[in-house]
């Protein structure tokens, strides 16, 4: 597992970086951004987003491939993700076996 607390201030970008985890997203607060690939191109603008996440939420995120994220929001985006660092096979069958356990419950 790894826990990161991502501060960034309206306005600044990231350095290029990749998260090859999935990982538990916890929204301190939310500014909109725009998330670049390696070459500079736009993976995503979250201001054409048709939900976002309300501060103090949360929600799950697939692996992410690098990137850089700049904050073109008026405040401060802060989230705290949890990473879990397993192998993809072991966690798919505990889900299932979770997802088994919840259903018989």
């Amino acid at each position: 597992m790894r826990v990161l607390d991502a501060n960034i201030p309206a306005g600044e970008i990231t350095n290029l970086h990749t998260h090859k985890y999935p990982a538990s997203l916890y929204f301190i607060s939310w500014s909109d951004f725009i998330r670049y690939d390696a070459d500079g191109h736009v993976l995503l603008d979250s201001s054409t987003l048709e939900k976002v996440p309300l501060p103090v939420s949360a929600m799950w995120s697939n692996p992410l491939p690098a990137h850089a994220l700049k904050n073109v929001g008026k405040i401060d985006l802060h989230v705290i993700s949890v990473e879990i660092k397993t192998n993809r096979k072991i966690l798919y069958h505990y889900c299932l076996k979770h997802l088994k356990m919840t259903e018989k419950n």
